[in-house]
């Protein structure tokens, strides 16, 4: 039997949703809610290659559910005639406690609420999310898919910070890693294009849009990535920064920036943004072939850092057998590809330059035949890695 999920990501002011079959999947419908609490909302909903838009008042989540719901009476599939298996929720952080996706019950709520502190931006969307699914779908069970749980297979010795214990402790301060469910779908769907088995595949995985992380992955198990505590280190991203010298908030404190706006530049107006302009790296990528000087050392401060986590994680990894490049600026970028890789066959890997500039769509290989190490552009897919756990949660016998 088919095992129907309703995947829900909420944010703070928008709910994305997705409709899908588990086993194949098959996508019903997709639809995004933006705008939430807003003068002016707007909801998007396509099914069967057609698409619904809604303007309108939406203040919260509980109308946004409402709007969910209209949309699949109206634009099909009705949810009273699919006979769901489960409601699929992304929850970004479940720090040290969640390992694996979770029954949501009133136990797992409150620990989600207990970890808001380090995820301020994104644990209470998700959490009004859950509540609002919860009262709407009240028959159906409910699961916890935590970006963060891929990562807890990280060995002690990489998720350790060198910072006063108390810190450790109190603080629970230690790397956690995020865009899990994207590290597992692409690592495991990397080593079944190489034919390999996923316990016996060493891959080394660069999920790179407006968020980018790297993350070695040995026989299935993440056990070294980029993003720490929070999203901010690691890759140069859209608007933040990756890794920084630790002193920088002490001296920027010193000439009298406040914490908030530290904060708030490192978040909004950093990365890409804070040394171009732009955010969009398609944008960059017109400005480097315009000759513009400053997107030229932006899209060559991307590649370099690039270019050292794959060398780190080759050598965490000892052996690799695939790089894989996803999310949008991997799966649409030939020229960052070939930036971050030339200069690595002394590493093993050997791009094939007409490969990659042909694969901007698709699942591509775009090494030579002759590279140690297989590259392949495997377009991530978050939401069905999230049906799929969640399916198989409720398949081993979860009940509330």
């Amino acid at each position: 039997m088919a095992s129907v999920v309703l995947v829900i990501n909420a944010g703070s002011s928008s709910l994305k949703y997705e409709l899908l079959e588990a086993e194949s999947g098959t996508t019903y419908a997709t639809g995004l809610i933006e705008k939430i609490g807003e003068s002016t909302s707007h909801g998007r909903h396509t099914s069967d290659d057609t698409t619904a838009e809604r303007e309108g008042s939406c203040p919260d989540h509980a109308t946004a559910f409402e709007w969910l719901v209209e949309a699949f009476h109206d634009n099909g599939p009705d949810l009273d005639d699919v006979a769901l298996t489960a409601v699929g929720h992304r929850v970004v952080h479940g720090g040290a406690h969640f390992t694996a996706p979770s029954l949501i019950t009133d136990e797992v709520i409150s620990e989600i609420e207990r970890l808001i502190p380090l995820a301020p931006l994104h644990n209470p969307g998700n959490l009004e999310g859950i509540r609002v699914a919860l009262a709407k779908f009240p028959e159906t069970p409910q699961v916890a898919v935590f970006d963060t749980a891929f990562h807890q297979t990280l060995p002690p010795a990489a998720y350790t910070y060198a910072i006063p214990k108390a810190w450790r402790v109190d603080h629970r301060i230690r790397r956690y890693g995020f865009h899990g469910t994207s590290h597992a779908y692409v690592s495991r769907r990397t080593a079944q294009l190489c034919g390999l088995p996923l316990d016996e595949a060493n891959v080394i995985v660069l999920h790179l849009g407006n968020g980018a992380s790297a993350t070695a992955v040995a026989g299935g198990r993440s056990v070294d990535t980029s993003m720490g505590l929070s999203p901010l280190e690691g890759l140069v991203m859209g608007t933040r920064p990756g890794d920084l010298d630790p002193s920088l908030p002490a001296h920027l404190a010193r000439a009298g920036l406040a914490l908030e706006d530290y904060d708030r530049a490192l978040n909004k107006d950093s990365g890409l943004k804070g040394l171009v302009g732009t955010n969009d790296f398609r944008e960059l990528t017109d400005l480097v072939a315009a000759g513009d000087e400053e997107a030229v050392l932006a899209l060559g401060v991307v590649a370099h850092r690039l270019k050292k986590y794959i060398g780190a994680y080759a050598a965490v990894l000892g052996r690799v057998d695939a790089l894989a490049f996803t999310a949008g600026v991997g799966e649409h970028s030939p020229v960052l590809r070939a930036a971050a890789l030339t200069g690595l066959e002394r590493l093993g890997i050997e791009l094939d330059g007409d490969a990659n500039a042909a694969a901007t769509s698709g699942e591509h290989l775009i090494s030579t035949a002759d590279s140690p190490i297989a590259v392949w552009v495997v377009p991530t897919n978050e939401e069905l890695e999230i049906a799929r756990q969640a399916a198989a949660l409720i398949a081993a016998g979860a009940v509330r």
